[in-house]
């Protein structure tokens, strides 16, 4: 029996070494990959901690709002409520107790993940809970509040659009085609 054991701990030593008969190594998985499969991982789970336990297949545009909510207590960003004297400044001069929230971009950054791991396992862009336009509003609440609470305004960048100068006649065109 020992020998059995032995012979097949060989082969099997003799085939790994065997350059024939290598198994592809997968390739290591980008920054971005990695944090969206964590971020589905952390998502499924949540949607199982649930009571009564939730489905992908029953999950809707109001677990993932829940979600979103119950990330802000791990948020790591000072956002000031109204009656705070720092609401506003975006450098306050001294600590407040003021609640630490998820950062806008944070959350945005994760719903796109979140809304691509949705399709590449199998869901449908049409009923994408994460594609919402309830999500979509709430990510617009949460900018435009945390914005004002910090005194940061976010300013949308507009896009570089690439124009030739000089005149619209026919040579012009030739000339830059050469």
């Amino acid at each position: 029996m020992s020998s059995e054991m032995h012979n097949n701990s060989t082969s099997s030593s003799a085939i790994a070494a065997d350059p024939g008969h290598q198994q592809p190594a997968a390739a290591p998985l980008s920054r971005y990959e990695s944090q969206k499969r964590r971020d589905w991982n952390t998502f499924g789970q949540y949607l199982k901690n649930q009571t009564p336990p939730v489905s992908l297949s029953q999950c809707n545009f109001n677990h993932v709002l829940e979600f979103l909510r119950y990330l802000d207590q791990f948020g790591k960003t000072k956002v000031h409520l109204h009656g705070c004297i720092f609401f506003g400044q975006p450098d306050p001069p001294a600590p407040c107790t003021c609640p630490l929230r998820q950062a806008w971009g944070s959350l945005d950054a994760l719903i796109g993940r979140l809304r691509a791991a949705y399709e590449e396992h199998g869901g449908s862009p049409e009923t994408n809970p994460f594609g919402s336009g309830a999500i979509r509003v709430y990510l617009r609440e949460v900018k435009e509040c945390q914005a004002k609470a910090r005194g940061i305004p976010y300013t949308k960048k507009k896009k570089k659009r690439n124009q030739i100068k000089g005149t619209h006649d026919p040579k012009s065109f030739k000339q830059l085609a050469t």
